[in-house]
């Protein structure tokens, strides 16, 4: 049995355990844990300020799309500049 003495109080933090293994959690749900906090954190920063960050994020998509076709209507100007001659 796992006795903590703090002060002048003992708890007995394992309730019949012949272990104290019980108390730490295994590397797995650390894992997750640290996981789940910097996606929080991620998330946090991300939308810190911006009162709708799912119309930022459209309004972001709808810009790499006008830019994506800009890029295609540049390419076929170039393309249609070009005169192939073949002897």
């Amino acid at each position: 049995m796992c006795v903590v003495i703090m002060g002048n109080l003992f708890l007995s933090c394992c309730k019949g355990s012949s272990s104290c293994e019980d108390l730490t959690p295994d590397l797995e749900m650390k894992r997750r844990k640290q996981m789940e906090a910097a996606e929080r954190r991620i998330a946090e920063q991300q939308s810190r300020g911006i009162k709708n960050i799912e119309a930022v994020k459209r309004q972001e998509r709808l810009d790499q799309l006008r830019e994506k076709r800009q890029e295609e209507v540049g390419n076929r100007n170039v393309q249609s500049n070009l005169k192939w001659q073949v002897s």
